[in-house]
């Protein structure tokens, strides 16, 4: 049996995105397929030329692409594309609209998706948010694109404040840097930093770290901060070193991924369209009400 040939795209480098990456050789190696990643630099266009001229290459017959959309269209026509081809089409991280009408078109690819449930994941967080601020709070600092999970789980007594940040560790320590420049940015009107991923949770600490203000910046560094992704040296380490509060733990979803379209591809079958990914709160809700209960007793 031939070799199967693999490409997967993926948004960007950021510490998260590796791992997608590791993993993925990880499982391709176990099973025996060969793999290339290929890397967007946070550019849509950029993932559209590349996947585009993967599926028009003739030079080398590929049997699937997985791949982690920049944008909500999720490259619908490039899939299309794709499928015509005979190329199994695998979304990762994303529910997208055209799935069902591309499976029906595809004849022999597999077309599915493999994702986190970010609006869960939102919900776990948003119940961090309750546990570790039992009497509610005045606001909170969130880059909030989970947001309709979390604002569902949260207490009504939780409000929040909004920062757009980069999924990067300096791209956000950048956006906190520039907001406490501003004179509206104070530590007493802020009870919890809660963040869509754990290197912007870091990259915010630092730059509080960094301010001027000794009694400013002592408070800012009092606040749990928290995170998404929980990786093992990375968001769960951050915790157990007392610099994170919590995360969601919420794996990659590339080795699921490839692990089911080889056998899609070695058996003629279609998977399931949609696969979701276990997640977890990191500690645990119980352990956050413990701590919330005793920091808010101080």
């Amino acid at each position: 049996m031939k070799k199967l040939k693999l490409v997967v795209s993926l948004p960007n480098e950021n510490s998260y995105q590796q791992e997608q990456a590791r993993t993925a050789k990880e499982k391709a190696s176990q099973l025996g397929a060969d793999i290339s990643v290929i890397f967007a630099e946070n550019d849509a266009v950029t993932q559209s030329q590349q996947v585009l001229e993967i599926v028009q290459s003739r030079t080398e017959r590929l049997d699937a692409i997985l791949f982690e959309p920049l944008t909500a269209t999720a490259l619908a026509r490039v899939g299309e594309a794709a499928v015509d081809a005979g190329i199994g089409w695998i979304v990762l991280n994303c529910d997208v609209e055209y799935l069902e009408t591309l499976r029906q078109r595809a004849k022999a690819a597999p077309a599915f998706a493999v994702t986190r449930d970010h609006t869960e994941i939102g919900r776990v967080q948003g119940k961090q948010f309750a546990a570790l601020l039992p009497r509610g709070g005045t606001t909170s600092l969130a880059a909030v694109q989970r947001s309709v999970g979390m604002e569902s789980a949260k207490p009504s007594s939780i409000k929040i404040k909004s920062l757009r940040s980069p999924w990067t560790e300096q791209g956000a320590y950048e956006v906190v840097s520039a907001w406490l420049r501003l004179s509206t940015s104070r530590a007493n009107t802020i009870d919890l930093i809660g963040c869509q991923y754990d290197g912007i949770a870091m990259g915010a600490r630092k730059a509080f770290a960094e301010h001027l203000d000794q009694a400013e910046r002592e408070r800012w560094l009092s606040l749990p901060f928290t995170g998404i992704d929980g990786l093992p040296l990375e968001g769960q380490a951050w915790v157990d070193q007392g610099l994170l509060t919590a995360t969601v733990i919420s794996g990659t979803t590339t080795a699921q991924g490839i692990e089911m379209v080889v056998h899609a591809l070695s058996g003629g079958t279609q998977p399931p369209a949609r696969t979701l990914i276990e997640l977890k709160s990191y500690p645990t809700l119980e352990r956050l009400q413990v701590v919330g209960a005793l920091k808010h007793k101080v």
